[in-house]
């Protein structure tokens, strides 16, 4: 394609969107956006930079660690952390965050409202009502102990000087209470509060809340109807439409555009099919999509060897996809429990939208899930059809739950995860991505949350939307990051290639959450230990694995716990190294998780692993030199 063809669809396509500009319509306003980690945003949610699009602003999509979100017109920015489903996103309030690591009790100072609007209303989950309470002066006994009758039934917290809380677990608070003589000095406020028992009232406050949200049918009818919701100075509602004078004009400037557009694809194509011949095609692009579905159609047909299966098929399967059969909500789809007529129980995976980008990820699992074969990947049993009203990806259902689950989540309470168990679930891990990067495949987005297990606790490695083909001819493929925060190779962030170290990388930090049972970012910790990459180096390289390894491993009362336990941790800061050269392949983590499996990871072996990294370090002043003489120390000491 010739530089004056480009500059002149260039140009064109500049001076239509400027047009488009003036005006909101369909062409401006995405469907969905992404910032930052929030993904697969749509309206209610606009960016800052796009007003007319939405009534809930998001901006700061390159500030780290997270975008801010704006819920109430005027209001508190929040940091949007993750979003729970379509319709919810968890926000951590800043303030408060600050609050509590200086003084916990200033927290009872700060009130956090939701307040609603004609076009949206708010539910905030994990939101507390506590009553506070001015404390009148000893002289007064008689006062403060008719305020402690006036709330029976409540519990009371007065670990704070100058105030009383009294709050319930369950329930809904009466705002009536407030009345009465004996409370003219207490207030209502609401805090983020995760209780587990009465008492220590401080330590269950949390600066992070859920946040559900409803659009009123006004607005909701506005909006898909092609106006723009608004209030007036009233705080009533008014629905702004285009005038005919401007839906001519704005649907000119789009018939205009596509026209631009059409003359530049005809352009851009025959340039394409012109480079095809001297370049091979990049992988799964568009000719290997239609090669994949080529004769399918809807149910009965088979390609690569697994079924495609109806849309009826499996909404009979899911109960017409009902809430209840949701499993987990991921950044490209949510996935359903279903069980189809010959009686398998299978996980639906129901991708948000049926467009380009779908569609790779769809594809994407399909070409990889069908070329491998191993114990500890899920299986894919089938899919529909390109044709069909969805894109869906039928899986085995494995039971168990994630390993998020079990070490920091829902399940976390039953204490199934022993140290023996935890360090199988490591091997199998391994083994699973080893043999990924034998067969020349990235997974790119290794977590927790990925690892799934059945009900003996074997592992199934899951989600291949975004895994990668890395043919052994290169070095590297270069891309824009792609993954989970806290898990994403910082190497692979800065310089935008990514090796099959950057999954060393990735498994290193769930590592270390199977030793600590801690999150791979928490918000509650220090500043510089919110990334638990981060806290992990910190703490090992000070020799400090007390501090970082669960005390419930029972390392204090058992040294093969802690010989074991110490054994992984160190293996995981080799993983962790910046530098992708000193960190160690796939089947060197999996050989050396077995050695300590099998406790033939002795102190000759340790010596030998700390003195191959002495000699690949580029400065003597590294983070590494520091570990090196703390557990050489520790080899010493037990010679």
């Amino acid at each position: 394609m010739s530089l004056a063809s480009s500059s002149v669809c260039f140009i064109l396509s500049l001076l239509v969107m400027l047009v488009q500009a003036k005006g909101r319509n369909d062409s401006t306003c995405p469907k969905t956006f992404s910032c930052g980690n929030l993904t697969d945003l749509s309206f209610p949610f606009s960016l800052s930079t796009q007003p007319d699009c939405g009534i809930v602003p998001i901006s700061g999509c390159d500030v780290k660690p997270f975008p801010r979100v704006q819920l109430v017109p005027g209001g508190e920015w929040f940091y949007g952390i993750g979003k729970e489903y379509s319709y919810t996103v968890w926000v951590v309030d800043p303030n408060l965050q600050t609050i509590l690591r200086k003084n916990k009790c200033q927290a009872f100072n700060e009130n956090i409202s939701l307040s609603d609007s004609p076009s949206i209303s708010y539910t905030a989950v994990h939101l507390q009502n506590f009553f506070k309470c001015n404390r009148t002066s000893s002289n007064n006994p008689y006062i403060n102990q008719n305020m402690k009758d006036h709330f029976v039934g409540y519990y009371s917290y007065d670990g704070c000087d100058g105030f009383t809380i009294y709050y319930k677990f369950y329930g809904v608070d009466d705002e009536d209470i407030l009345a009465g003589n004996h409370t003219a000095n207490c207030s209502l406020i609401r805090l983020p509060y995760y209780p587990t028992e009465p008492g220590n009232l401080v330590n269950f406050l949390h600066p992070e809340f859920l946040v559900e949200w409803k659009l009123s049918d006004d607005c909701s009818k506005c909006h898909y109807g092609g106006g723009r919701c608004q209030t007036d100075k009233k705080n009533n509602f008014l629905c702004y439409k285009a005038n005919r004078r401007e839906l001519g004009l704005i649907l000119g400037t789009v018939f205009g555009g596509v026209l631009v557009m059409i003359t530049c694809l005809a352009v851009y194509f025959i340039w394409c099919y012109k480079k095809r011949k001297y370049n091979p095609p990049h992988f799964l692009s568009t000719r290997k999509l239609s090669y994949i579905f080529k004769n399918d159609v809807d149910g009965g047909s088979i390609y690569f060897g697994i079924p495609v299966f109806s849309y009826s098929e499996l909404e009979e399967a899911t109960n017409d996809f009902k809430s209840s059969r949701i499993l987990g909500d991921g950044g490209f789809g949510t996935v359903y429990y279903g069980q189809l007529k010959d009686g398998r129980e299978v996980a639906v995976k129901r991708l948000y939208e049926h467009n380009s980008e779908q569609m790779q990820q769809f594809v994407n699992e399909i070409e990889i899930l069908t070329r491998l074969r191993h114990t500890n990947l899920v299986t894919l049993y089938g899919c529909t059809s390109r044709r069909s009203r969805e894109l869906i990806l039928v899986y085995e259902y494995i039971p168990n739950g994630t390993l998020a689950d079990h070490l920091h989540g829902d399940r976390a309470k039953n204490r199934s995860l022993t140290w023996p168990v935890r360090l199988n679930i490591a091997i199998e891990t391994a083994g699973a991505l080893a043999y990924l990067h034998a067969s020349d495949i990235i997974h790119c987005d290794v977590k927790t949350n990925n690892i799934l297990l059945d009900q003996s606790f074997s592992v199934k490695v899951a989600d291949f939307g975004i895994s990668r083909l890395f043919p052994n001819d290169v070095s590297h493929i270069s891309t824009a990051p792609r993954g989970t925060p806290g898990y994403i190779d910082p190497k692979y962030h800065e310089c935008y290639e990514l090796t099959i170290k950057s999954d060393v990388y990735s498994f290193g930090v769930v590592l270390v959450e199977l030793i600590s049972s801690m999150p791979a970012v928490d918000m509650m910790r220090h500043s510089q230990e919110i990334n638990l990459a981060s806290f992990a180096i910190n703490k090992i390289v000070k020799c400090a694995f007390n501090e970082l390894i669960d005390p419930s491993l029972g390392f204090d009362s058992d040294t093969k716990i802690w010989e074991m336990t110490r054994s992984v941790a160190e293996l995981a800061f080799l993983c962790l190294q910046t530098d992708r050269d000193m960190r160690p392949t796939m089947t060197e983590v999996l050989d050396t998780l077995k050695e300590i499996q099998t406790s033939e990871f002795d102190n000759e072996k340790r010596a030998k692993l700390l003195l191959n990294q002495a000699k690949s370090q580029p400065s003597p002043n590294s983070v590494t030199d520091k570990w090196i003489t703390c557990s050489s120390t520790i080899v010493a000491n037990t010679k």
